[in-house]
């Protein structure tokens, strides 16, 4: 675990016109191992996707759901998957997506 992340919950807040803004707020900045596992580039409606599924690895928690996003090196990503190895309680896998 060699790489500092951020786990950021999505929230809103309003603007001084009273209008809403969604915002993420930091819940966390753990230490955590990245590691990406599959790249796949594909062409749809004439432009070309990256499609990136990365593991991060962090030390267990209970505050961390699907709807939340983890950044890390300036790259945002989306939990796709929450992974309590044989429910011991001791690490996460979240399984990632890069956000575009």
């Amino acid at each position: 675990m060699n790489k500092r992340i951020e786990i950021l919950n999505p929230g809103e807040s309003r603007n001084k016109y009273n209008e809403p803004i969604k915002t993420l707020e930091l819940v966390a900045r753990p230490w955590a191992a990245v590691e990406p596992l599959q790249g796949r580039e594909y062409y749809a409606a004439a432009r070309e996707h990256a499609d990136v599924t990365t593991k991060i690895t962090i030390r267990y928690r209970k505050d961390v759901d699907r709807t939340m996003f983890v950044q890390c090196d300036g790259v945002m990503f989306e939990i796709l998957h929450i992974i309590d190895p044989e429910f011991k309680h001791e690490e996460l896998h979240l399984m990632c997506k890069e956000r575009q």
